[in-house]
């Protein structure tokens, strides 16, 4: 693709990975042909109904609330501090602040009393958490863990790991997590999708080369527990040198949560005074200001979650007659992903100041509008767009027949098309319902208007009529006539939500530049911001093709690869790598790796003709001085990566015979097979009819 194509790049110009002939066949024919269900972090599709509890966890909400987690600092909340040796009154041990000072041997007693008993009870609650076989691995790891690093064993130690498990509630990990860290201070954990993953703890192992690994011990306890006003001591250090490299140490690894002091001693000798090192959380770091009281609000804001199913429906619809029916706006929703209009799904979603109660009360009324809510439970918070793991489809194609021309069995090249999708991938495409497939104004020209900052073109853009001689469009030809709203309003069908919510804020505020910002108001943030997400979708498109055009599947100097095999979703710009020349010569990286930037104020793009591809698109669209924020709508796109070829995952079809209910799976079938049964997983964000164009090799 050249550099002057025009903006408006049909589908049918994108390009395909392999070369294999495909085949014809009708896609949705019906909705019940193509049936997406939501897979959530957990690897489990929303469709099913949701189980009791995950290793009996649910125990936990019994246990006594200090054992409960606080929430992490917010590191960007906290300032360094310098560190000194400084005189004070000497705070040696665990301590909390503002107490009385006791000796060093009175002191030693309580600690140890104290963390004697924590340990004991952090160990039943680890029992209580966790299936026997499990909590008995766990223990096993840890002392791999200890014995390799008393063997010295470090080659191997980074990459260790060790599974809980999925965990399905925040606050039941929150607990497991600190529950795990207080019991072996050695060990760290992380959260991944949900699962808990226990690792070495490095940090602590490097720390145990300054001071002793009691203090180690307690160092790391002290540092999980975050107790307010608390301070942790270290055995007194009479080398000021080695003082000050474990003040650079604590500073270097943990300066954004607590700050260090130099105290002497408090049963000093005049001529030689001992000095430990004290350290202590961050003022600002304690201090629980606006944020922190707004999120306390949050969590008392009742949230319902539930699985909602329709049939033939707009998700924007849905949630916009949802809304009238509870009584709320349709902002209060939110959802992991947008789905077909033309199929049968299942998404999970959740609705906020509506208790679940209320929501089963509807459950026959939507029925009516082809749709469903089950799985109604309450939670503690909203979804965001990209959490869940990937979707599967259940997919027919029917009326199958070869390709002009194509003389070989059908049966064969079903199947050849089929391999080569699973082997070689497909390329990453947004897929055209992104766009308003069919539509004569699609969502990225909307996107570029906002873009652009031209509001009043965004609205009318938005309110073009289609060729449909209808209510809905005699309502929108007669606004672009004539710019009453209220008129409009009064034509425009009670079912069209969202339509009717711009032209009521129209109708207030008028169809001015300022009047427009105002009616995009009536939206959710998160459908003001598809349409600008729909542009950079459609740049994203064109610069892929034009990649694989210009280069072919050669990885190039110039390139962008992600670094992360486990990055499913969009890539951050963390793990984003530029290719050198040198790395293009030793073919060290292969085109699965390699990404393209989705257009945001973040984002680097390829040091090579496709960055100077993307900065003449820019050029071409007006967008040479775009920050990719629009203030006016409070919308702000910082963009991602997105890998240029994906593969589909458990993979299984049929082919079908036209007469018999028999069907050969995987096979051979005659080649008067008509239909072809397909069912596949896809990451999130990837696109089915994509998948489907690949193997097909024809448009949908």
């Amino acid at each position: 693709m050249e550099e002057d194509t025009d903006s408006a790049v049909g589908f049918s110009s994108l390009c395909f990975v392999s070369d294999h002939v495909g085949f014809l066949g009708t896609i949705k024919a019906s909705p019940s042909d193509f049936i997406v269900t939501e897979i959530d972090e957990q690897g489990q599709l929303v469709s099913k109904a949701i189980g009791e509890s995950v290793h009996e966890i649910n125990k936990i909400q019994s246990e006594p609330s200090h054992f409960v987690k606080k929430p992490k600092l917010n590191s960007q909340d906290v300032f360094l501090e310098h560190e000194g040796d400084e005189d004070s009154a000497n705070l040696p041990g665990y301590a909390d602040g503002d107490q009385s000072l006791q000796s060093s041997s009175d002191e030693e007693h309580s600690v140890n009393s104290v963390t004697s008993k924590c340990e004991k009870e952090n160990v039943d609650l680890l029992s209580s958490l966790l299936d026997e076989k499990t909590h008995t691995l766990l223990e096993q790891f840890a002392c791999d863990v200890k014995g390799m690093w008393k063997s010295q064993t470090e080659s191997v130690e980074a990459s260790l790991e060790f599974s809980l498990g999925r965990i399905l509630e925040k606050s039941q990990r929150a607990v497991l997590h600190s529950a795990v860290r207080q019991t072996f201070p050695f060990l760290i954990t992380v959260g991944k999708n949900s699962e808990i993953l226990v690792k070495p703890n490095l940090e602590y192992k490097e720390l145990c080369h300054l001071v002793s690994e009691e203090e180690a011990l307690g160092f790391f306890k002290y540092l999980d527990a975050k107790r307010e006003n608390s301070t942790f001591t270290f055995e007194p250090d009479t080398n000021k040198d080695h003082r000050k490299a474990v003040h650079h140490f604590l500073n270097k690894k943990f300066g954004n949560l607590v700050e260090t002091k130099s105290f002497p001693e408090q049963n000093r000798s005049a001529e030689k005074p001992n000095t430990a090192v004290t350290v202590r959380f961050r003022a600002k770091a304690r201090t629980h200001g606006k944020r922190s009281r707004h999120d306390g609000e949050r969590r008392k804001a009742v949230y319902t979650a539930f699985t909602l199913q329709k049939e033939n429906l707009e998700m924007f619809e849905a949630i916009g007659f949802l809304a009238v029916k509870l009584g709320v706006i349709p902002s209060d929703f939110s959802y992991a992903g947008l789905k077909d209009k033309k199929a049968i799904t299942y998404q999970s979603m959740v609705v906020r100041k509506v208790v679940p109660e209320r929501l089963k009360s509807i459950a026959k009324e939507i029925k009516k509008k082809r749709m469903s809510v089950f799985n109604i439970r309450s939670v503690g918070d909203s979804l965001r767009l990209g959490q869940l793991k990937g979707n599967h489809f259940d997919i027919v194609i029917r009326h199958l027949k070869n390709h002009m021309n194509d003389t070989a069995s059908l049966s064969e090249r079903v199947l050849e098309a089929i391999d080569n999708v699973k082997n070689k991938g497909f390329v990453n495409y947004y897929g055209p319902q992104r766009f308003g497939k069919g539509r004569k104004i699609q969502t990225d020209q909307i996107g570029l208007a906002l873009l652009k900052n031209e509001m009043v073109k965004a609205i009318k853009l938005f309110l073009t009529p289609e060729d449909v001689d209808d209510p809905v469009n005699k309502a929108k030809t007669y606004f672009l006539q004539t710019e009453d709203a209220k008129g409009t309003l009064s034509r425009m069908p009670e079912f069209r939500v969202r339509e009717r919510a711009l032209l009521e804020s129209l109708h207030r505020f008028g169809v001015t530049e300022e009047g427009c910002i105002q009616a995009w108001f009536s939206f959710p943030h998160s459908m003001r911001i598809f349409y600008i997400h729909a542009y950079s979708s459609k740049i994203w498109n064109e610069a892929a093709s034009y990649r694989l055009a210009a280069y072919g599947s050669r990885v190039v100097e110039g390139d962008l690869i992600c670094l992360d095999e486990d990055v499913d979703e969009h890539v951050p710009s963390s793990k984003v790598h530029l290719v050198t020349k040198e790395e293009e010569s030793a073919n060290t990286y292969r085109i699965h790796q390699v990404v393209l930037p989705v257009l945001g104020y973040n984002v680097q793009y390829p040091e090579n003709k496709v960055g100077q591809w993307f900065r003449g698109v820019l050029s071409r669209d007006g967008l040479q001085a775009c920050r990719f924020r629009v203030p006016a709508l409070k919308l702000n796109v910082p963009g991602c990566y997105r890998h240029i070829l994906k593969h589909p995952h458990n993979v299984s079809y049929q082919l079908f015979h036209p007469d018999s209910d028999a069907n050969e799976e995987g096979s051979h079938a005659d080649d008067v097979t008509s239909s072809l049964s397909i069912s596949f997983d896809l990451d999130a964000s990837c696109y089915a009819t994509v998948c489907l164009r690949e193997m097909m090799k024809g448009d949908i």
